[in-house]
């Protein structure tokens, strides 16, 4: 078939993106459990067969993306089969209207554009990791520690005007929340009656909760100027949402800029009040520097 320059590029930037993605699923196959690998060395195969319709179009041979390759394998191996595949299907969406652009109109090409657009019903179907039924444990810990922590380091910042002593004051109030909140999500769960296993959900809750208490409260121990401190602390708190909101997003499929707004005005709202509330309480009791 002859085909213009223009659209032969596109052509061959597509073959790429196909081996690429071959040489992706088959390498992540490897680690997967056996229900997984199976369904990834299918796709593996069919972005394989997807390359050589291509190459029948360029009579050219492509090689592979290594850094692509290499970086989200190890996406997924720190982050999660699930983190690592859910961004791979991000950019097979884009791969999909690609082809619909192209002025080429096969059955191939149609089977080729169907078959991206059924890997990821396969993958969300295959997609089971354990990590991921303790996602609400985590969202509790990590909500938790924000709202109350920023909060309450607003307050002492104004109230208590020392650095050492706030982080003092912090770590104290930060460890007996996280593990009042591990006891709760204990029990909680444990009242469910889920396929969740309560020692699991409580240690998620009350490690994500101690993390974000420390990441939150370590300006605090390496500065003096309490303000600079604040300031800093809020500024973790956003990158904190941030990171983890954009995780949940691409993990489950839910809207990121909603989730993140909320818990930006949920806890610099709290903080804001928090900091207003220890400069009345310092007034009104007489509290010197």
């Amino acid at each position: 078939m002859d085909i213009s320059e223009k659209v032969r590029q596109r052509i061959l930037l597509s073959q790429k993106n196909e081996i690429t993605e071959y040489h992706i699923y088959k390498k992540l196959a490897i680690k997967a459990d056996d229900e997984n690998r199976k369904i990834l060395l299918k796709i593996a195969e069919e972005e394989l067969n997807h390359y050589n319709i291509w190459k029948r179009f360029t009579d050219t041979d492509v090689k592979p993306n290594r850094f692509k390759i290499f970086r989200f394998y190890l996406i997924s191996r720190i982050f999660g089969l699930t983190f690592g595949l859910k961004l791979m299907e991000r950019g097979e969406e884009n791969a999909q209207q690609a082809y619909s652009e192209l002025d080429l109109k096969t059955a191939e090409i149609e089977k080729i554009i169907k078959e991206e657009g059924d890997h990821e019903d396969e993958l969300l179907q295959m997609l089971d990791e354990n990590f991921l039924k303790y996602t609400g444990s985590i969202v509790l810990g990590l909500n938790d520690a924000l709202v109350e922590l920023t909060g309450a380091l607003a307050g002492f910042t104004l109230a208590l005007k020392n650095t050492r002593l706030i982080a003092l004051v912090g770590l104290v109030t930060g460890i007996a929340a996280a593990l009042s909140m591990a006891s709760s999500e204990y029990l909680s769960t444990k009242a469910e009656e889920t396929e969740k296993s309560p020692v699991k959900a409580s240690v998620f809750t009350g490690l994500a909760y101690i993390i974000t208490v420390f990441l939150l409260i370590f300006p605090y121990l390496i500065l003096t100027n309490y303000f600079v401190c604040l300031t800093i602390t809020l500024l973790i708190a956003i990158f904190i949402i941030y990171i983890f909101n954009y995780y949940i997003s691409v993990t489950r499929d839910l809207s990121f800029r909603k989730h993140f707004l909320e818990m930006i005005i949920l806890s610099f709202g709290v903080a804001t009040l928090s900091f207003f509330i220890g400069y009345l309480l310092r007034s009104v009791l007489g509290v010197e520097e």
